[in-house]
C-alpha cells in the first residue's frame, strides 16, 4: 500500500469503521447505565433533585481548598491537559473544517502557533501525570492496564499531530495518515475504557447531586 492509498483508506473506510464502533460503543454504554434504573425513593423529599444535581455539576468542577491542597499537582496538571486537549481538538482550523464537513457546523479558530504551543503543553502535562503515577506507590498499585491504555491512546494523536504539523521524518501524506489512524484508534478504544468518563462525567455528577438533594444533604 502506497502512502497515498494509506491516507485515502484512513480518511475513508478507516474513519467510517472507527466512527461506527465509536457511536455504537457510546450508545451501548449509555444504554447500559440508563437501563440500570434506580430504586424508588420511599423517603419524603427534602429538596429538589434537579437543582441539586445541576449545582453539584458546577461545584464538583472546581475542587475545594482541602482537596486542592492534598492533590495540587494532580489537579493542576489534569486541568492543564484537559483544557489543552479541548483547545487542540476544537479550535484548530483543520479540525474545525473536519467537524464542518461531518456535522455542518463551524466556529472561529485560534492561530496555528497557539495550537502548536498548546499541543506541547498538553503533551508535557500528560507525561508529567504518567511519571507522577509511576513514582507514587499508591497510584502505581491502583493503576491497571486500562489506565495506561487510556493514557497512550490519548497522547498518541497529540504526538502524531505535532509531528505531522512540523513534517518530521516522513512525507506529509504518511504523517497525516498516521495521525488519522491514531485518532481512529482513540475513537475505537474510548467507549470501552475509563475514557468513557468524557460522556458520563456530568451525568454521574448530576445523579450524585440529585440523590443528595432529595435527602436534604449537601453534595
Amino acid at each position: 500500500m502506497t502512502e497515498t492509498e494509506l491516507l485515502t483508506w484512513a480518511r475513508g473506510p478507516g474513519f467510517q469503521i472507527a466512527l461506527i464502533i465509536f457511536a455504537l460503543g457510546i450508545t451501548i454504554r449509555l444504554a447500559e447505565i440508563l437501563m440500570l434504573g434506580r430504586k424508588a425513593n420511599l423517603a419524603e423529599a427534602k429538596g429538589s433533585e434537579m437543582s441539586s444535581g445541576l449545582r453539584t455539576i458546577v461545584t464538583r468542577t472546581v475542587p475545594d481548598a482541602a482537596t486542592f491542597k492534598r492533590s495540587t499537582f494532580t489537579i493542576t496538571a489534569g486541568y492543564i491537559f484537559h483544557i489543552g486537549l479541548f483547545i487542540v481538538i476544537f479550535l484548530y482550523a483543520p479540525h474545525i473544517l473536519f467537524f464542518k464537513n461531518l456535522l455542518y457546523i463551524s466556529w472561529p479558530s485560534l492561530p496555528s502557533t497557539v495550537i502548536d504551543a498548546m499541543a506541547v503543553i498538553t503533551i508535557i502535562a500528560l507525561v508529567a501525570l504518567l511519571v507522577h503515577r509511576l513514582k507514587d506507590p499508591v497510584k502505581r498499585f491502583l493503576s491497571t492496564f486500562d489506565d495506561y491504555l487510556g493514557w497512550f491512546v490519548t497522547i498518541l494523536p497529540l504526538v502524531t499531530g505535532y509531528i505531522a504539523f512540523h513534517r518530521v521524518g516522513l512525507p506529509a501524506p504518511s504523517l497525516i495518515a498516521i495521525h488519522l489512524l491514531s485518532v481512529e484508534l482513540l475513537m475505537i478504544v474510548l467507549p470501552f475504557t475509563k475514557l468513557m468518563h468524557a460522556f458520563t462525567l456530568f451525568l454521574a455528577r448530576w445523579y450524585n447531586g440529585a440523590i443528595s438533594g432529595y435527602r436534604g444533604v449537601q453534595s
